[in-house]
């Protein structure tokens, strides 16, 4: 913004009588808003000749805060992979993640097109300007165009399809086994081959990661904990529909090393949503059934036109399949065939303006994509940037149409459409174009809002917070405030809220005029939304006039419960609602089973958000009170529905789904809902939703079909192997250990892994479920203890669990000064007196076989070490030194696991304390002996409430934004807009 100096001084270089007069033909109209006359009349505006000038300034997403891999990971890269995402080795230390070679490549390749622009035939200028803003994380690229409206708006178009914006990465992740021959310490060819074809035919760049290696800090005591997980990681770096493009493939070469099939089958782009059924709950019957695994293509790769130089896109009409036999392929075929045949199509075209389709598919798509999936409905938006205004709706059902459309133009609502209109202008005292320029670039760059100049309006779209913001950054410009003038703002809203809004015969929206001095108009258009146009003459009114109007506009809350509890909360004659209601000033709505479609319907339907509580924005701190109040005459069984996320190997999944009917027994016996998610996300976590109550033992009973293992090698010796041989081991202690502790040890003998002293090993295989890890270590204790009854002292030389901090004040001794209160030593990672700390177990298994992983070739260790990390990278906020590569390549694939149990010996109340970077004791993690991470609510001591994921509550009215909550909660009374 430091441009904005120079034009706050061009007033003085104008008239005194510049801009006094007012016009008596109206406000002028800016060139692109004819297009959108459906959705109202349009203002009284001042005819512009078609060749008129335009300045157009825009956002380029170019990702630019996305750092590249840590390169001590890198196992393997594609082709310059390295050298795109990685800094050289003469680059400072503090370099910002922006300067990468390849978000500086992305931002000269744009300089070149538009000084290609403007130098050709066509009237056009395009500038590009850099800004950093104060924090330095990212860097904010914008384009000015000028030129008439037609040119301007196809050299958007062009602009927009032809950059790789929405840079973002994805990871896979994949059993070491399979692409890494470990015995002989190299890559499969085979491997390194695909990912290098895959990465040309998708234009991306792909590396293949070491197992993650994180310091975690512990749920309940505070401390660092070291995570490991056993499998590899493949991250994939491109433009998004580019880079799900690469992952699908990667995902089914996975599929084709665990020896399975693959086919695939042609299903028309505009009928998959139908085919997947409501939250996928067709194609997740069909794996179920087949064994299979589904890829479908991205849902809105025909609304992007950008395509990496060299590479192909996806054909959006072709699915894979993935099973262990044909037969099993071709039964899925079959039963896909028989769902398709029984679809009926409900199509209906909606229009929404045009500048805010382009922000929903530059920064809204992951909400669209699950509108989608919820209902079951294919949503066809047009091209980016492409001035088109119509949106096509396809669904087997008309409610299923009807409730897509809704929440998408609830969506659309989310954006603002602001004017700046300058009464008579003089054009001989208009700023250059240079200068406009340079005004309209800082601030697009401090606001994320479109704006547009055309002589005597500014044009503004964008979020609800940026084009706030962007009239505050205006509202500093003496050209644009000491002249007459005027202020509209388009708020956009759906009918069902018009008279909320308005008030008892327009009482609130009179009170609004009157004391703010502004006019507020409702234009009525099509069936879904109306406008609110807000409209002052200066700024200080305009502020104070929008910020009533939002306090005003509905902030509500969704939650469900059971049609059975609704005639005892709303009581005879409605009077126990009805005191509520007044109590709090807050209008509560009940819908049943026949308001949602009637019965039959989908199970989905029985817990869906059935109350909504709706009272003005600056009443919305009352919503949680109602909400706490209705649910108090629930029985706890049927309580709020709450969400947990447990996580399992995705591929295990399969075999989950395999037992589907035991999983809905499941689902019925605790009133919940176990989602996993779809076969492209590759994700491994599952949700379980559901009362509050219910959910933790439903979790914990699932978390009992998912087995798990763990070994422990010892050294081998003769007092250990007879005792493990005796009788008392076999028919005493194994049996003990299964019904006490729910584990199933084994003893193995390995003549492969040697001690030091070259000594034979001997492993121990505990065998147990998800849900009794926690009975592990107890296990491995009752056996220790064993041994030193019988005098054997086991030298374990992999996979001890470190030993947990007794539950005592401890911690606090160190800060009073006695020598009788003597200090504890810090645990270290493992009690075995032969075993080292776990970071000297790390760094010597770093330096053995994955040393040998890195073969001379494209990932040489030299080559390694003239890169550096990006400064911003996540690593750094955990391992701080030298930005130097080390020459230790990866992290070795056994499990080093880590177990703390322990509770905060400070919080003793009872009372849940806030989940925050400084008071890690709100909630729990229990670290699963594989590595994944299960978040509980447990109990803090005292009698406090278990604690469960925070559920999202729907929002019927006005919805919000990624600046606001989502209740709608108002912004601040005064001050700029922030």
């Amino acid at each position: 913004m430091n441009k904005l100096a120079n034009m706050r001084h061009w007033p003085e270089r104008m008239s005194p009588n510049f801009g006094m007069s007012r016009s008596s033909m109206g406000m002028p109209q800016i060139m692109h808003q004819p297009k959108i006359a459906p959705q109202g009349p349009p203002p009284i505006s001042n005819p512009q000749p078609p060749d008129a000038m335009i300045h157009y300034t825009f956002n380029v997403h170019f990702a630019s805060d996305l750092a590249g891999p840590d390169t001590e990971d890198i196992l393997h890269s594609t082709t310059d992979a390295v050298l795109r995402w990685t800094h050289p080795e003469d680059a400072p230390d503090d370099v910002p993640v922006w300067q990468l070679p390849v978000h500086t490549q992305n931002v000269e390749t744009l300089r070149r097109r538009c000084e290609d622009l403007t130098n050709n035939p066509m009237p056009i200028e395009a500038h590009v300007n850099a800004t950093t803003p104060k924090n330095g994380r990212n860097q904010i690229v914008t384009v000015t165009l000028s030129g008439t409206a037609d040119c301007v708006y196809k050299t958007r178009e062009t602009i927009l399809n032809e950059t790789p914006s929405l840079m973002r990465c994805t990871h896979v992740d994949v059993d070491g086994h399979l692409v890494a021959d470990l015995t002989e310490g190299r890559l499969k060819p085979s491997v390194t081959a695909f990912l290098d074809e895959v990465s040309k035919f998708c234009g991306v760049d792909i590396f293949l990661l070491g197992p993650k290696l994180t310091p975690l800090e512990d749920g309940l005591n505070g401390g660092l904990s070291m995570r490991r997980d056993q499998r590899w990681r493949v991250a994939i770096y491109g433009d998004h529909i580019s880079a799900e493009h690469a992952k699908s493939r990667v995902l089914i070469k996975i599929d084709q090393l665990l020896g399975r099939i693959v086919d695939a089958v042609q299903i028309d782009l505009s009928v998959q949503p139908l085919l997947c059924g409501r939250n996928r709950k067709n194609i997740k019957q069909i794996e179920s059934a087949t064994n299979t695994a589904i890829y479908f293509p991205p849902c809105f790769s025909h609304a992007y036109g950008y395509c990496p130089p060299g590479a192909l896109r996806r054909n959006p009409d072709e699915v894979f399949i993935t099973g262990e036999t044909p037969e099993a392929i071709s039964q899925a075929k079959t039963r896909i065939h028989q769902i398709l045949t029984t679809i009926r199509l409900f199509v209906k075209d909606v229009t929404i303006a045009m500048p805010k389709i382009d922000s929903i598919l530059l920064g809204r798509m992951d909400k669209v994509r699950k509108i989608m999936e919820t209902n079951s409905v294919f949503i066809m938006l047009p091209p980016l940037a492409s001035r088109q205004g119509t949106i096509r709706f396809q669904g087997p059902e008309n409610l299923h149409v009807e409730r897509a459309i809704r929440e998408l133009m609830s969506l659309a609502g989310q954006f603002y459409h602001a004017s700046w209109w300058i009464n008579q202008p003089d054009p001989r005292l208009l700023p250059s174009a240079q200068e406009i320029r340079a005004l309209l670039s800082d601030v697009c760059a401090n606001s994320d809002a479109d704006i547009a100049f055309d002589k005597v309006a500014f044009t503004l779209t964008g979020s609800d917070e940026a084009v706030k913001e962007a009239l505050q950054v205006l509202s500093d410009i003496k050209f644009v405030t000491t002249v007459q003038h005027q202020i509209r703002v388009k708020i956009e809203l759906a009918n069902e809220h018009k008279e909320f809004v308005s008030g008892k015969k327009n009482g609130k929206i009179n009170k609004i005029m009157s004391h703010c001095n502004v006019q507020i108009v409702f234009d009525n258009f099509g069936e879904y939304n109306f406008n609110i146009d807000v409209l002052a003459h200066n700024y200080t009114s305009m502020k104070e006039g929008l910020t009533l109007v939002e306090q005003e506009m509905p902030a509500s809350i969704s939650f469900h419960v059971p049609d059975q509890y609704h005639k005892r909360i709303i009581g005879i004659g409605g009077q126990h609602i009805q005191r509520i209601m007044k109590k709090h000033s807050v209008f509560v709505k009940f819908s049943n089973a026949m308001d949602r479609g009637g019965m039959g319907r989908d199970d989905d339907d029985s817990r869906v958000d059935n109350v909504i509580c709706r009272t003005p924005a600056r009443n919305a701190q009352n919503l949680e009170l109602v909400k706490t109040e209705i649910l108090e005459m629930v029985d706890r069984e049927d309580s709020e529905i709450t969400t947990q996320t447990v996580n399992v190997d995705r591929l295990y999944h399969r075999q989950l789904l395999a037992r589907l009917p035991e999983i809905e027994v499941l689902e019925k016996k605790y009133n919940c809902k176990i989602s996993f998610p779809s076969t492209e996300q590759a994700s491994d976590e599952v949700t379980v939703q559901g009362p509050q109550w219910q959910v933790p033992m439903c979790a914990d009973e699932f978390l009992g079909m998912v087995p798990d293992k763990h070994e422990v090698v010892l050294e081998h010796s003769e007092p250990l192997v007879k005792f493990l041989e005796s009788p008392e081991f076999l028919q005493n202690i194994v049996p003990k250990l299964k019904s006490q502790h729910e584990v199933q040890v084994s003893v193995h003998e390995n003549t492969e892994d040697r001690a030091a002293d070259a000594a034979p090993t001997v492993t121990l295989l505990w065998a147990f479920t998800r849900n009794n890890a926690g009975g592990l270590r107890d296990a491995m204790d009752f056996l220790h203890s064993q041994f030193a009854t019988a005098g054997i002292e086991p030298v374990v030389i992999k996979g001890a669990i470190p030993r947990p901090r007794s539950d005592t004040f401890e911690e606090a001794l160190q800060y009073f000064d006695s020598k009788i209160l003597q200090h504890v030593a810090a645990p270290v990672a493992t009690d075995a007196p032969a075993t080292p700390t776990f970071g000297e177990d790390l760094v010597r298994e770093r330096s053995n076989i994955f040393d040998r992983l890195r073969k001379p070739g494209s990932m040489s260790l030299s080559f390694l070490d003239r890169r550096k990390n990006s400064s911003y990278s996540a690593t750094n906020s955990f391992f701080k030194g030298s930005t130097n590569v080390s020459k230790t390549s990866l992290i070795s694939i056994e499990s080093s696991r880590s177990f703390n149990a322990d509770r905060n010996p400070w919080n003793d109340s009872g009372v849940n304390l806030p989940d925050d970077d400084n008071n890690p004791w709100g909630t729990s993690r229990v670290f699963e002996p594989n590595g994944l991470i299960h978040k509980l609510a447990i109990p803090m001591g005292g009698d406090s409430t278990p604690r469960h994921g925070t559920r999202h509550s729907g929002d019927s009215g006005r919805p919000s934004t990624s600046h606001s909550t989502n209740s709608g909660y108002p912004g601040p009374l005064s001050g700029p807009f922030r």
